[in-house]
């Protein structure tokens, strides 16, 4: 089950399932922790009310989750990514990153694809390194 997270507008966190038709589940939070553990609350009540009813459970509640993360999330909710150090490393203004991450200037797609292929590469980095 795919699932996004996204800031809200009044600063609160928003978790969402954007697969399987059939049930809409959805956990907020004032942190992103709070959303994602308010929607697995969600998920196991919604599990136990198909048990309970004796109803067929959709194949999309035992499915593993993927969690999706707008910038502002991601960046909650791995605090400890540096905006601005992540910003040089992925050779993007840091200004400009601090404001993706505040949500005040919009983010095109190539910028977001890009940001993304950077932290990819930096966890294949930080996979491969052996300390000493």
């Amino acid at each position: 089950m795919k699932v996004s997270i996204e800031k809200q507008s009044d600063g609160s966190y928003i978790a969402y399932n954007t697969t399987g038709d059939k049930v809409r589940l959805i956990g907020t939070g004032s942190t992103v922790k709070e959303a994602k553990d308010d929607f697995f609350n969600t998920l196991v009540e919604v599990k136990d009310s198909y048990i309970e009813l004796g109803d067929e459970m959709p194949e999309c509640l035992d499915e593993e989750i993927e969690f999706s993360f707008d910038i502002s999330s991601l960046f909650e909710y791995y605090s400890m990514f540096n905006v601005s150090a992540l910003g040089r490393y992925l050779g993007i203004n840091d200004s400009l990153m601090r404001q993706y991450r505040n949500g005040s200037t919009y983010i095109s797609d190539k910028q977001l694809e890009k940001i993304e292929a950077g932290i990819h590469r930096l966890g294949s980095e930080l996979s491969a390194l052996r300390l000493v």
